[in-house]
């Protein structure tokens, strides 16, 4: 297995390799024949093999896609929704090296794509060796390879800015599980532990909307964070320290360790948790 993901002017660009047992005529077939997509592809396709042939999808509804490259029995590229898939079909000895390009607008939540691209392709292997459709999850548990993704593509690291340091990370749980892990609500003005770091320990309230956002004051600067939808169903979370130059790689660091122990926790923790009963 082979991902990597770039930006390319205001786009993302998560790329994805996979070696196959199966000769790339068998390959093409189950790319292109809309009997074998549906046992495999996250939508049921209709389309028209040609350049410039609509190709339409039940999800989301409403959104036909157009073949924007065609080259039997090699490539095959279309848009879906906003999305472009550029699909390379290679001979690699007795087998098939599959190349998946998927252009997205939406960078943080490559790994959310990639942990699903790889369920599908292990359910594409599965057809071609002449078994069922894999039960779900033989891929591997969709939220822990969603995780792995956010590391394998550098996404857990933050970046810097002019005012501190900025982190997006797609989670594995809605908003009020996450919220809930957190520490919920704060108590009389105090900020729970789940949001604070032991480096800038906070020293007033700031605003607050449960569960959306939390923000407070420390030492040296003001931490925001913000619980947003993301891709699927869990929460989308951006955190931003605004901080001293000086003070950005401890905080870098810091908050890196601090939201990875968090996305581990999720894990374990029920999607419906934080929920009214």
């Amino acid at each position: 297995m082979n991902e990597t993901l770039r930006t390319t002017g205001d786009r993302s660009v998560l790329r994805m390799e996979r070696r196959l047992a199966h000769r790339p005529e068998k390959v093409w077939r189950a790319l292109t024949q809309p009997a074998q997509l549906a046992q495999w592809f996250p939508s049921s396709v209709r389309l028209e093999l040609r350049v410039g042939g609509e190709i339409a999808f039940d999800f989301p509804p409403d959104t036909p896609g157009v073949i924007t490259e065609l080259d039997p029995p090699r490539v095959i590229a279309y848009t879906w929704d906003r999305d472009l898939l550029h699909w390379e079909v290679r001979p690699d000895g007795e087998g098939t090296l599959l190349v998946l390009t998927h252009t997205i607008n939406d960078h943080y939540g490559a790994p959310s794509f990639a942990a699903g691209w790889t369920t599908c392709i292990a359910a594409m292997d599965t057809l071609l060796a002449g078994g069922a459709t894999p039960p779900s999850g033989e891929a591997g548990n969709p939220d822990e390879l969603m995780e792995g993704f956010v590391t394998a593509l550098g996404l857990d690291q933050g970046v810097t800015d002019d005012l501190g340091v900025r982190f997006e990370r797609q989670l594995t749980r809605p908003i009020p599980a996450v919220w809930a892990a957190l520490g919920g609500d704060p108590g009389e003005g105090r900020v729970p532990d789940g949001f604070t770091v032991r480096e800038f320990p906070p020293t007033g309230l700031g605003e607050v909307k449960a569960p959306h956002l939390l923000e407070y004051v420390t030492r040296s600067g003001r931490v925001r964070w913000e619980l947003r939808d993301g891709t699927g169903q869990g929460a989308r979370l951006v955190l931003t320290h605004a901080c001293p130059p000086e003070e950005r790689a401890t905080a870098l660091s810091a908050w890196r360790e601090h939201i990875g122990r968090l996305a581990q926790r999720l894990l374990s923790t029920p999607k419906d948790s934080g929920k009214p009963a």
